[in-house]
């Protein structure tokens, strides 16, 4: 059984910072593209960020260099380090994994994962 849980989301003031966590199981995820996505009240659904296998990491233009997606596979957990933060930066976060070793250009896709989480809500005022 396949499971994604998302921590770590919470409220804080612009400038600040959050670290997300993704609890996996069921998986073999160091196989998995890996993603984070993030949707706000009224918009669409948008891919944060992204990892394959490889390591290869994959942001969004508005969070380039203000957040870091990583993998700790001794804890089979996926992170999201998120400093700077803005006001915009606020939404309903998800973790997410692709049965694919790359996470090709289509990483920002939802289609493009199968496997989601429920979700922690981050705030930044």
């Amino acid at each position: 059984h396949v499971q994604l849980v998302e921590s770590g989301g919470g409220s804080v003031q612009a400038g600040g910072s959050l670290r997300l966590s993704c609890a996996v199981s069921g998986i073999s995820y160091s196989n998995y593209c890996m993603g984070w996505f993030r949707q706000a009240p009224g918009r669409e659904r948008e891919g944060v960020a992204s990892v394959d296998s490889g390591g290869r990491t994959t942001y969004v233009d508005s969070v380039k260099g203000r957040f870091t997606i990583s993998k700790d596979k001794d804890k089979n957990t996926l992170t999201l380090q998120m400093t700077s933060l803005k006001p915009e930066d606020t939404a309903m976060y998800y973790c997410a994994a692709a049965d694919r070793i790359w996470c090709s250009d289509m990483w920002y896709l939802r289609r493009t994962y199968n496997v989601w989480g429920q979700g922690t809500q981050v705030t930044v005022s």
